[in-house]
C-alpha cells in the first residue's frame, strides 16, 4: 500500500483570509494571533468575491482560498461555514449566506429559518436540531490546496438570544449549554483545548482551525 503524501506545511508571514465578512474576519483573526500570521483580508486587498459554485461546503472554501492566493501571490486561508438544520433536510445549508439576501440581513435570515420550522411542524426542541459546519481550506499560488472541517451540534431557539458573534448565532444553542452562540463573547465561544478531549473548542470554526493548527502549522 502507498503511503499517503505528507501535507504541507503552512509558514508564519502574511497571509490572505479570503473573505469579505467583517465578523467572520475577526474571529480568523483571533484564531490565528497566537501563530505569527500576518492577516490582511481580500476585502483589504479589493479582491473581487468568485461566485460559490461549489455544491459542498469544502469546495467552496476552496473555490475562495484558490482565488485569492492566485489574485495576491500569497497563501490564502478560506472559511465555507453554514448552518445545517435536520428538519429542512440540511438547508440553508451552503446556502446560508443567501437565505440573508444581498443586504446580508441574517436577522431576516433567522426569520426565514424559523418560518421553514414552523411550516415543518417543528416546534419542539427534539425537533429543531442542526449543526453548525465551517470548512477551512489553504491554498498555495502555485495551486496547492488543503482542507479541514468542524461541526458543532446544537438546537434552534426561537427568538433569537444575544448580542454578541454574527450570522445565526443568536438563536443557534449548543448541546450540553444554557446560551447560545450570540450570548457568548469570543473567548467563550472558541474556548477550550485542542489538546484536551475532554474540554475541546467550541465552536465549528475553533474546531476546524485546531485541526489546521495540529495538520498545518505545528511544527
Amino acid at each position: 500500500m502507498t503511503a499517503d503524501p505528507p501535507r504541507r506545511r503552512l509558514a508564519p508571514g502574511r497571509l490572505v483570509v479570503a473573505t469579505h465578512n467583517a465578523g467572520k474576519l475577526r474571529e480568523i483573526r483571533t484564531l490565528l494571533a497566537p501563530f505569527g500570521f500576518d492577516a490582511v483580508s481580500a476585502a483589504e486587498l479589493g479582491l473581487p468575491e468568485p461566485e460559490e459554485t461549489g455544491a459542498t461546503f469544502e469546495e467552496n472554501a476552496i473555490l475562495k482560498a484558490e482565488a485569492a492566493a492566485r489574485a495576491a501571490d500569497l497563501p490564502a486561508l478560506a472559511d465555507d461555514s453554514g448552518l445545517a438544520v435536520d428538519a429542512l433536510d440540511g438547508a440553508p445549508g451552503i446556502y446560508s449566506a443567501r437565505w440573508a439576501g444581498p443586504d446580508k440581513d441574517f436577522a431576516q435570515a433567522m426569520r426565514n429559518v424559523e418560518e421553514e420550522l414552523q411550516k415543518a411542524g417543528a416546534t419542539t426542541p427534539g425537533a429543531r436540531s442542526a449543526r453548525f459546519v465551517a470548512a477551512l481550506a489553504v491554498a498555495w499560488p502555485d495551486g496547492h490546496v488543503e482542507t479541514v472541517r468542524g461541526e458543532i451540534e446544537g438546537t434552534l431557539v426561537w427568538p433569537p438570544r444575544g448580542t454578541q458573534g454574527f450570522g445565526y448565532d443568536p438563536m443557534f444553542l449548543p448541546d450540553g449549554l444554557d446560551r447560545t452562540f450570540g450570548e457568548m463573547s469570543a473567548d467563550e465561544k472558541h474556548g477550550g483545548d485542542r489538546n484536551d478531549p475532554d474540554n475541546p473548542p467550541l465552536s465549528h470554526r475553533a474546531r476546524a482551525f485546531a485541526t489546521l493548527v495540529d495538520t498545518f502549522i505545528e511544527a
